[in-house]
């Protein structure tokens, strides 16, 4: 394996280093961008702003990340496949079933952290990015997507808006297909309200089978330039955006 180039040490004042100098795909750490400093609201959202994120275990300093590629799902693009599509029509019409956004963005994070994901020993959402997305949430720019039956919830994600750039973080499920629901609400909501694109940060199959893809990180860049710029959405999910989803006629 190749030794790891120097890691960025970023100082109380300094900005992020420029995002050229992120570590390569022959290093141990692709992407990886600079290491240190707190995850205050201030900083995230600088950091978001640049195509930037935080990433990192327990008992590490924060590591913040900007890959090259990029892996994200073009909303237009989404793979709304036969089978996720027989379980929305079946969702859509039960009166105990529906999706909320942002009224319970603690559980949703809680419930997130606490998913373990194949070939991982524990979760990379430490307490102390509980707490920051939570401030996050509370200053405007952290949503909660949720599935709820029978009033409890089921499954969920959460996400960071700017403007009408979004990136989305992680996901969890406790019925089968109640995080994918929670998915394809959001990218109904996104297509009715403008949002063209979700960062899903890293490249997984699961993501590809969805319709993700790659594309360069001077691409990604430029796009959150120019989403970022524009006035948000207000973040409330309506029945009705399921149906150009499920190519149902909208209601009159």
């Amino acid at each position: 394996m190749p030794d790891s180039p120097p890691l960025h040490w970023l100082d109380p004042m300094e900005d992020f280093p420029p995002l050229a100098q992120a570590w390569g795909s022959q290093t141990p750490a692709p992407g990886l961008l600079a290491a240190g400093m707190d995850l205050d609201v201030a900083r995230l959202l600088k950091a978001y702003r640049h195509g930037i994120f935080p990433w990192f275990s327990q008992g590490e300093p924060v590591l913040w990340w900007s890959p090259d590629p990029r892996m994200v799902l073009h909303t237009a693009d989404f793979k709304l496949h036969p089978s996720l599509k027989k379980t929305l029509r079946h969702f859509t019409r039960q009166t105990n079933a529906e999706v909320r956004f942002d009224t319970a963005f603690d559980q949703v994070i809680q419930a997130c952290a606490g998913s373990r994901r194949a070939g991982q020993n524990g979760t990379w959402i430490v307490p102390a990015m509980v707490r920051a997305y939570r401030a996050l949430h509370k200053a405007g720019h952290a949503h909660s997507v949720e599935t709820w039956v029978d009033g409890q919830l089921v499954g969920g994600l959460y996400c960071v808006a700017i403007g009408r750039a979004l990136f989305g973080e992680s996901m969890f499920t406790r019925q089968s297909d109640a995080s994918k629901i929670a998915l394809a609400a959001l990218v109904a909501f996104c297509r009715a309200n403008g949002v063209e694109m979700i960062d899903c940060q890293q490249n997984t199959r699961h993501l590809a089978s969805l319709g993700a893809r790659e594309i360069s990180r001077d691409a990604f860049v430029a796009h959150i330039a120019a989403a970022r710029a524009q006035s948000p959405p207000t973040w409330e999910f309506l029945p009705l955006y399921w149906d150009a989803l499920l190519n149902r006629p909208a209601p009159t």
